[in-house]
């Protein structure tokens, strides 16, 4: 299998499918091509939220708006998975979660790939990171070492932060549980207009039916969307894990005024 993820909308993945059918008999399976336009943080969001439940595949995944630049091409190898694109940070965080739960010793192995100057500077998802990802495929991902493009750089355990290769972190928040308090960020929104933040989804426990404000607006902590009138803002635990700012047959970020980077408090 040999999933793809991208920001280019349409046409642009038919050429990197087209390139990748050329080289390889690979399963392709889409996992989006809608992700925000040049959006590192929340390319590896979804990315980290979406490639894990998949079994053993190559991952393709291009944002990249360092396009042109002398930026590597990365392969970063998690147990059964390789994982190809930009080295702009964009792999690293699936790449952690996939070696997590595979098991507690499995590294993160960093490669760069390397390419000749390519037809396109404006297209490397096509000319630069399909082709890398089909000779990926066809080596098989326990045998990286053995395709003369690629050169190991750096092998480290999934907690610690790379030196070669770079990586994307998620901002921490800061909880109070005397105070219940929360004070977190906006880490991105999807396209129901939920908004999710980086508070752990620990913050609400023991909390269903209470209210609480977020930035100012009152809002109901709740399990289910329809625990609220149509319309009503609530605040929940998504699947993600963490809290998230939604309103009930409607869109959460009108609703409190927030997008992806925005501050959030959330308090009694």
């Amino acid at each position: 299998m040999l999933t793809l993820a991208s920001d280019f909308g349409s046409p642009y993945p038919a050429a990197m499918k087209g390139v990748l059918l050329q080289r390889t008999d690979a399963r392709l399976v889409d996992v989006a091509h809608d992700l925000p336009r040049q959006d590192v943080r929340a390319a590896a969001f979804w990315c980290r939220e979406t490639l894990p439940y998949f079994p053993p595949a190559v991952h393709l995944v291009v944002v990249d708006p360092g396009v042109g630049t002398d930026r590597d091409a990365l392969v970063v190898r998690a147990g059964e998975h390789a994982l190809v694109g930009p080295d702009n940070g964009v792999l690293l965080p699936a790449a952690r979660r996939i070696a997590a739960e595979t098991g507690a010793d499995v590294p993160l192995e960093c490669f760069t790939y390397d390419y000749d100057d390519p037809p396109s500077s404006t297209f490397h998802g096509r000319d630069v990171f399909a082709p890398a990802a089909a000779a990926v495929h066809e080596a098989g991902v326990d045998a990286l070492e053995s395709l003369n493009e690629v050169t190991a750089v750096e092998t480290v355990a999934p907690d610690d932060p790379p030196e070669a290769a770079a990586d994307c972190r998620f901002p921490e928040p800061t909880v109070d549980a005397d105070a219940r308090t929360a004070r977190g960020e906006v880490l991105v929104v999807d396209d129901f207009g939920n908004a999710i933040t980086n508070v752990p989804g620990s913050f609400l426990d023991g909390r269903e039916g209470d209210r609480l404000t977020v930035n100012g607006s009152a809002a109901t902590v709740t399990t289910a969307f329809a625990d609220v009138p149509p319309g009503a803002r609530l605040v929940t635990v998504g699947s993600h894990g963490y809290v998230e700012c939604d309103v009930n047959q409607g869109r959460g970020d009108e609703a409190f005024g927030l997008t992806a980077g925005d501050e959030v408090v959330l308090s009694d």
